[in-house]
């Protein structure tokens, strides 16, 4: 078995120091890959955010067009309106 010396414990150490700063650097770009994907789901969800706002808007809309509907069959005396165009 080879001997335990400085020399070799500093060799060691030189190279665990060299991986340690690619592992650093891994870790660095993995930490901006997922920023950059939280910026992403943000934004998604404000978009979806808008799309419900838009949804509640056209329910809205179509409220109002079916009690205009509504209005207008009875202002007809009776005679329902043809919904089939």
């Amino acid at each position: 078995m080879a001997e335990i010396t400085s020399d070799l414990m500093y060799e060691l150490l030189k190279g665990m120091q060299g991986n340690l700063s690619l592992m650093r650097s891994d870790i660095r770009d993995v930490k901006q890959e997922i920023n950059a994907m939280r910026g992403t789901m943000v934004s998604m969800q404000q978009d979806i955010h808008d799309i419900y706002g838009i949804l509640f808007q056209h329910g809205d809309c179509l409220d109002r067009i079916e009690w205009r509907l509504d209005l207008r069959e009875l202002a007809e005396a009776g005679v329902p309106f043809d919904y089939s165009g």
